[in-house]
């Protein structure tokens, strides 16, 4: 803007500057005016150097898809219902409201994984980006008695967030730590309005994690492993309809008696069933091929057999899924490096 100004300076103050003839005046405005437009907000020379907000982009699904296949492992419902709410959202012009997902699960599931890889789609810097914005409950919203006042902040920061970048990305982890009330404060913006104080909220995604209900999930993944039944053979109709009525319930969690569910404003209950031995395995190779490793199936089953499994008897379910595999496998990291040296 200063340098349009300072074209306009020159065109109207002519006598201003006596040493320059027309065709110098000329050169010097169409210059200001290029580089005025070149530098603008959204100007594809300035978002070379330094990250803007895609508002009108879409999501890749073919690459999205790949990454949920190579990095998420035992998830066919959080995968499915992802891709299908993303893929729908995404390629909306007009949505009526934001997207808004529930993750649901035990610790180790994969629920931050795919929050990260989902923002990573929508904004390449992932959880970097300046768009993208994530609220932990024990640290952002800690005392009970500041409820008031976490809502007022949290209306704030979204509103003001939405109002820079359409597209931004909130993501708020450890819903089941979180004092209830304090969610309630982004119902408006949740809720099927054009506009709400002058600003849009339909083209933002909201995703709440939690582990609230993952006891539900986990007797239902077993008692379909009871009756011989294959867990994908798990269809969202047998989990979603637990998932909203026992977290709307359960006063534990920050979506305890929620106007957010009691409007149904929440697109999807995501479940996230907990991992077998099979899926450590996999989350293991994983980790390996991240680190540069040669994968040693030596390694592989020594690091998922030291995990722990429940129930007691059957030991089915890792009981803190994959979150424990990189501590594991760094105490195996000496046999590693070893085996690859001694290969070279």
């Amino acid at each position: 803007m200063k340098l349009l100004k300072a074209a306009v300076v020159f065109v109207l103050a002519p006598t201003l500057t006596p040493a320059f003839d027309p065709l110098s005046v000329s050169v010097m405005v169409g210059g200001a005016v290029m580089a005025w437009h070149l530098f603008s907000s959204d100007s594809w020379l300035k978002c070379r150097f330094q990250e803007c907000c895609k508002k009108n982009s879409t999501v890749n699904f073919t690459a999205l898809k790949a990454q949920l296949d190579n990095r998420l492992f035992g998830q066919h419902l959080a995968k499915d219902v992802v891709l299908k709410a993303v893929l729908g959202f995404s390629n909306n012009p007009s949505p009526k409201k934001p997207l808004m997902l529930s993750l649901h699960g035990w610790a180790g599931t994969g629920k931050n994984f795919l929050s990260q890889i989902l923002a990573e789609q929508v904004h390449p810097a992932g959880l970097r980006s300046k768009f993208v914005h994530l609220f932990l409950a024990t640290l952002h919203f800690p005392h009970h008695d500041q409820v008031k006042l976490y809502k007022e902040q949290l209306q704030n920061w979204i509103r003001g967030n939405v109002s820079a970048c359409p597209s931004s990305v909130f993501i708020f982890d450890e819903m089941d730590k979180m004092h209830p009330g304090v969610i309630d404060a982004i119902k408006p913006f949740l809720d099927y309005y054009e506009e709400v104080d002058g600003v849009s909220y339909r083209k933002a995604i909201f995703i709440f994690l939690s582990n609230a209900g993952g006891d539900l999930i986990n007797k239902a993944a077993f008692d379909f492993w009871s009756s011989g039944k294959h867990r994908e053979d798990i269809q969202l109709k047998d989990l979603e309809p637990l998932l909203s009525v026992g977290v709307f319930n359960n006063k534990n969690s920050g979506l305890w008696h929620s106007s957010i569910i009691d409007r149904n404003l929440v697109d999807y209950f995501v479940p996230f069933l907990p991992l077998e031995h099979r899926h450590v395995k996999m989350c293991v190779r994983a980790e390996m091929a991240a680190r540069g490793y040669a994968v040693d199936e030596k390694i592989v089953q020594a690091v998922a057999d030291e995990m722990t499994y429940f129930p007691k008897e059957q030991k089915i379910f890792s009981d803190k899924g994959c979150k424990t595999v990189q501590a594991k496998l760094d105490i195996h990291e000496d046999f590693v490096m070893r085996d690859m040296k001694s290969r070279v």
